[in-house]
């Protein structure tokens, strides 16, 4: 597994370890976790947007048609 060092100001650490010790969990995780559900969430919302987009477009033809 590869690591990944950041720097972040003050207020932004501050509030991640606020919501890691909320959520009863390191701060490593917490953003672990966040970034795993972010990065499968675009594909998600993408292939729900080309979905419903062919769908209306599929309508409108069969309309043209």
């Amino acid at each position: 597994m590869a690591s990944i060092t950041i720097n972040l100001p003050d207020e932004q650490l501050q509030k991640i370890q606020k919501l890691a010790q909320e959520s009863q969990v390191s701060p490593e995780d917490l953003l672990q976790a966040s970034i795993e559900d972010w990065l499968s969430s675009p594909k998600k919302e993408f292939s729900e947007a080309i979905s419903y987009v062919l769908q209306k477009n599929a309508e409108l033809y069969r309309r043209l048609a």
